[in-house]
């Protein structure tokens, strides 16, 4: 359907110009410079209109949590049933959104993600995947891990890397330190995260690749990255609301909501995290959004599956970010949307003439509290549960048309 629109008094937001008063022309899918005379007006009632969120590094395809949060785009991981690892399960991967939702497949850097032998990228790229990735976990062999970057490299890739020592994390479910000996549970030392980033980027630098650590959340690997990104590697990270706003004392009920992955760390490292957001060293804020049924959270810790819902709470814990002066709304909606659209080649993620009109319509003061049970996704497995918070989505646009 064609869609020709006045969003007409917004808070105009775009992360690169930032934030301005007036209306916003909508044509054939696409944001203009001028209104057409047969334009349909939209109230925006003062309210802020800012590109639609591009969550980059989802597990699971969750229409009702993403219209909830405000995002219109996924980079959906290759950590499906099938693993998304040839063209046509990447090709039916990118199709089954649409048009409410568009899924950007992110494909299996390594067949069945074993990390052994490399899967086809180029004719995973002519089926529409956006980048490759080492999925939940770790390339442990660094020949191979060689190889995925330098392929990549060629066919103009980012790899999209879980950053974790497999040999230290094994049977690991929470950070070494106080709370993990005190509940005793099995735990990892929080260096496993930058020993993996280490060898990433001296490889990625070898190699002259892209590198995109989807989650950081220790002091030492933002050291790392921003050590070098100053050498000019081509090196980018994300981190979740959940690793900047929690620390591992969240787990001492034994709460598996708690459980995450990678683990919660200790309150230094997130107070590092913070620092990393403020100084540019973090690119990305995304969801991490792996929703998970009673029948796999319902479990002793240490048994329960790692991930938590994250889509329909993403947009309001970032927003809680720029009250506290942590971040200004343009560089908060560059992190949410024009960021995880460039690394994933898609044009996106700004309000410039010529860009798709996919559009959030956000109440920043709205109040209301998250409920678990009362989540529109999939599941409501999330860490806040029960928090009182302000700030949501009240209305989505994909090509101009709203998303229902």
């Amino acid at each position: 359907m064609t869609v020709t629109a006045i969003f007409r008094n917004a808070r105009l937001l775009c992360p690169e110009d930032g934030e301005r008063s007036g209306d916003l022309f909508v044509a054939n899918g696409r944001i203009i410079d001028s209104a057409a005379d047969d334009a349909t007006v939209i109230d925006c009632g003062g309210k802020l209109l800012a590109p639609a969120i591009v969550d980059l590094g989802v597990f699971a395809m969750d229409k009702a949590a993403c219209r909830a949060g405000g995002i219109a785009r996924i980079g959906l991981m290759p950590d499906q049933s099938p693993v998304l690892d040839g063209p046509g399960i990447v090709q039916r991967a990118a199709d089954m959104g649409k048009p409410e939702l568009w899924v950007h497949p992110i494909a299996a850097a390594t067949r069945g993600l074993e990390g052994q032998d490399l899967a086809e990228y180029a004719t995973n790229v002519g089926a529409g995947a956006r980048a490759v990735s080492t999925g939940r976990g770790w390339i442990a062999d660094s020949g191979v891990m060689r190889r995925v970057l330098s392929y990549a490299r060629d066919c103009g890739l980012v790899v999209i890397a879980h950053a974790e020592d497999g040999g230290l994390t094994r049977t690991a479910v929470a950070t070494e330190g106080e709370t993990a000996t005190r509940l005793g549970l099995p735990a990892a030392p929080a260096m496993a995260e930058a020993l993996a980033v280490a060898r990433d980027l001296m490889l990625a630098e070898q190699t002259d690749a892209a590198i995109h650590f989807r989650q950081l959340t220790t002091a030492a690997a933002f050291d790392l990255v921003r050590a070098a990104k100053a050498r000019g590697v081509k090196a980018t990270c994300g981190i979740t609301p959940a690793h900047l706003l929690l620390s591992d004392i969240n787990l001492s009920d034994f709460r598996t909501f708690a459980r995450l992955s990678p683990p919660l760390r200790d309150d230094s490292d997130r107070l590092a995290a913070l620092a990393a957001l403020a100084d540019g060293t973090i690119d990305v804020l995304c969801s991490g959004h792996d929703p998970r049924g009673p029948e796999e959270k319902r479990l002793p810790f240490a048994d329960a599956t790692a991930g938590m819902a994250g889509a329909e709470t993403l947009l309001t814990l970032s927003l809680g970010l720029v009250r506290d002066d942590r971040l200004t709304l343009p560089r908060l909606f560059a992190l949410l949307a024009r960021n995880p659209a460039h690394i994933l080649g898609i044009d996106s993620g700004t309000l410039a003439p010529g860009m798709p009109a996919d559009l959030v319509l956000v109440d920043p003061d709205a109040p209301w509290q998250i409920d678990s049970d009362r989540m529109a996704g999939k599941a409501g497995n999330t860490p806040f549960d029960g928090l009182p918070v302000q700030g949501r989505a009240v209305r989505l646009f994909k090509g101009g048309s709203e998303i229902r």
